[in-house]
């Protein structure tokens, strides 16, 4: 396989996935439930599109390309067992994921997802489906908060299914029509932005914070 074809997951992802498709076909299935999984279940990965490769996903298989059924089912199972691996790996660092010891988690993403759960009890794990970077770091705090595992799993399949479903076939059912099949890279580019962007802000906030601090500080 031709690696550099993953670039176009950011850049080109109609391209990607037809490609994946017709080259390599039940290879789709596998790449979208690893990217899903990772995008949900390791945390460092929430930078991977989400909503918006949904959508696309869901207008190539207006095409023909890929089987929308069988996408649908492979993605959710992605997006469920991630959340879970997500869940036992905050249930086991617990308390340790605030205390800004552990370099690989995203302090401000945390406690914006702390915030959100402490807001919204369980239905975090519901409504976070919806929101990106929110939910790769939704099922690591109901984890830590040793939120009950049947509960969690309720509201992690009942929004994975939702989320799923509904973003995949919204695509597959207006995939056809010219202007959005024309620019599904924008469509992919704009779901990218609106995860990146928020965090690059609250990073920038978080530095310039800091620096402000030790300035005063400074003898």
């Amino acid at each position: 396989m031709d690696w550099s074809l993953f670039i176009d997951l950011f850049t080109n992802a109609d391209r990607f996935l037809t490609t994946l498709a017709t080259e390599y076909g039940i290879l789709i299935y596998v790449v979208m439930f690893l990217i899903f999984f990772m995008e949900t279940g390791i945390v460092i990965m929430a930078f991977l599109p989400g909503d918006s490769l949904l959508f696309v996903a869901g207008a190539v298989t207006a095409s023909g390309a890929i089987d929308p059924w069988i996408l649908t089912a492979v993605v959710t199972l992605g997006a469920i067992t991630g959340n879970t691996s997500n869940f036992y790996i905050g249930n086991w660092l617990g308390h340790k994921i605030y205390d800004g010891s552990i370099s690989w988690i995203d302090q401000e993403a945390l406690n914006k997802t702390h915030n959100f759960y402490l807001k919204h009890g369980g239905k975090t794990i519901f409504l976070a489906r919806f929101v990106p970077v929110v939910r790769s770091f939704a099922p690591l705090i109901a984890g830590a908060a040793s939120m009950p595992v049947a509960r969690f799993e309720l509201y992690s399949i009942s929004g994975a299914f939702v989320w799923v479903y509904g973003l995949i076939w919204a695509g597959h059912l207006f995939g056809n029509i010219p202007f959005i099949r024309n620019h599904l890279t924008t469509i992919l580019l704009c779901g990218i932005c609106s995860a990146l962007v928020p965090t690059a802000i609250l990073a920038t906030i978080r530095f310039f914070k800091r620096r402000s601090e030790a300035k005063t500080t400074a003898p």
